[in-house]
């Protein structure tokens, strides 16, 4: 007895819309997040002048740019937050990123220094040790 061969009536196959609707968000995704931090280095501030400083070379570490006006706002993400609020986004971003977060402070050339203590004492609570300032090299002449 010959046995009957059955062919299947649909073919199968992989539906690829799930994937290129993915693919689409991800690419939203980080279009918009690297213009927020492109927005962090695009706040208008004349940065003091140290002799010695280091590069701003691309690193690994991931960074949270606080940005303190001459009048004594701290800016942080394109907004301005009060010192309270800080330590509660230092923190959060130190448990999302973990111990190894960098905090630059940019910091306008006529701000005093009592404007950049609560940023370091909000580092300290938060238990961040890895802070930068951002500065102008000096010309050598």
């Amino acid at each position: 007895m010959k046995a009957p061969r059955y062919k299947p009536a649909k073919k199968y196959g992989f539906n690829m819309t799930p994937m290129i609707d993915v693919v689409f968000l991800l690419i939203i995704f980080f279009l918009v997040s690297s213009h927020l931090a492109r927005q962090e280095n695009q706040i208008e501030m004349e940065l003091p002048v140290a002799q010695s400083a280091d590069d701003d070379v691309e690193q690994d570490t991931p960074r949270v740019t606080v940005n303190v006006k001459e009048d004594g706002t701290i800016w942080v993400g394109g907004r301005p937050v009060s010192a309270e609020a800080l330590i509660q986004r230092l923190t959060a971003a130190r448990q999302q990123q973990g111990d190894d977060l960098e905090v630059r402070i940019r910091g306008s050339r006529v701000a005093p220094y009592a404007f950049f203590e609560p940023i370091m004492l909000a580092c300290t609570e938060s238990g961040i040790w890895n802070v930068t300032f951002a500065v102008y090299r000096e010309e050598v002449r």
